[in-house]
């Protein structure tokens, strides 16, 4: 080999030598934005994801409240359209809530819806002690609250000191405006009291009566007579209500007006107390009357108006 041709072959290898030593930094230099942008899109995707999963759920729970608030804002118009003095308590047992339209405190004859009180007031005496209950005493609960009997409403009040259990309905069962109307004697035929009152008095027989008492007076509100399927009645068949109603022609402010009332329950366990008070004015009727707190009830609970119901 001559020295030009020795020369020629160093120089090749040295350069070769030189090109094998850019490798690393071209292999490095493209790796690093691969390994790190790439989770960034998942994350973000799967963050999207998530705040958009409660979204379907969410939704309904706004149009239920909707809904809710809509057949409250109706029911609330219906009594305020009414002529005379009307006042009605709707309770949530479960939820707490207390939905209340027209004057709830206001105060008129109790008419038959007392009739509960009375009941409610034996049944704790006689598992007391204090009293006994015997089978005509039975008979007679069974039709005062069921077809609203009056003869046997005064058998029971004459038997076992009517004017002496209106303390207890006041303070116990927190009827807490319940009186005798001025000028009339202490008979159960002759209080006055307000829706409040009424819903106290029920919320009582559900929320702290002995289990077997409740039992007695629920299955019986729910199998009422055909003159008082009406009022609280009108929730609907779907909510199995019961109730005790009242309805007579009674002396207000110098003339004689129409009140019907209605106390009771609606719903599964009995989760919604009802108390309606209706004191008409003039031109009222006893059927104008239970029409009308039918379709308040109705209204509320958004069961079909004017409600199917049958009138004493």
């Amino acid at each position: 080999m001559s020295v030009r041709q020795w020369f020629v072959a160093l120089l090749a290898i040295s350069v070769l030598a030189a090109c094998g030593s850019d490798k690393p930094a071209q292999t490095a230099e493209p790796q690093q934005p691969q390994s790190q942008p790439q989770p960034q899109p998942q994350t973000t995707q799967q963050s999207v994801a998530s705040s958009d999963q409660p979204t379907p759920s969410a939704t309904p729970a706004r149009s239920q409240s909707a809904g809710a608030a809509g057949k409250e804002a109706r029911a609330a118009a219906f009594v305020k359209q009414q002529v005379g003095t009307f006042g009605i308590v709707i309770r949530d047992r479960q939820t707490g809530a207390v939905w209340k339209a027209g004057n709830t405190t206001a105060t008129t004859w109790t008419a038959s819806t007392i009739k509960l009180a009375i009941a409610t007031d034996l049944l704790e005496r006689h598992r007391k002690g204090t009293i006994t209950l015997d089978g005509t005493d039975r008979a007679n609960l069974d039709k005062a609250l069921i077809s609203s009997d009056n003869d046997a409403a005064t058998a029971l009040w004459n038997r076992y000191d009517g004017p002496g259990m209106l303390g207890r309905f006041q303070s116990t069962y927190g009827m807490r405006t319940l009186s005798v109307v001025s000028g009339y004697d202490t008979f159960w035929r002759n209080l006055r009291c307000s829706a409040e009152d009424l819903q106290a008095l029920m919320g009582y027989v559900l929320d702290k009566l002995d289990p077997a008492d409740r039992a007695y007076l629920t299955k019986t509100l729910r199998n009422v007579a055909g003159n008082q399927r009406w009022g609280v009645w009108a929730a609907g068949s779907g909510l199995n209500p019961g109730n005790k109603d009242g309805w007579a022609q009674k002396p207000v402010g110098g003339r004689t007006v129409w009140v019907t009332h209605t106390v009771g329950f609606a719903g599964p366990g009995e989760r919604y107390v009802v108390a309606a008070m209706y004191e008409q004015g003039a031109s009222g009727t006893l059927d104008k009357g239970a029409h009308a707190v039918s379709d308040a009830v109705a209204t509320y609970f958004g069961a079909p108006v004017p409600a199917k119901i049958t009138t004493p």
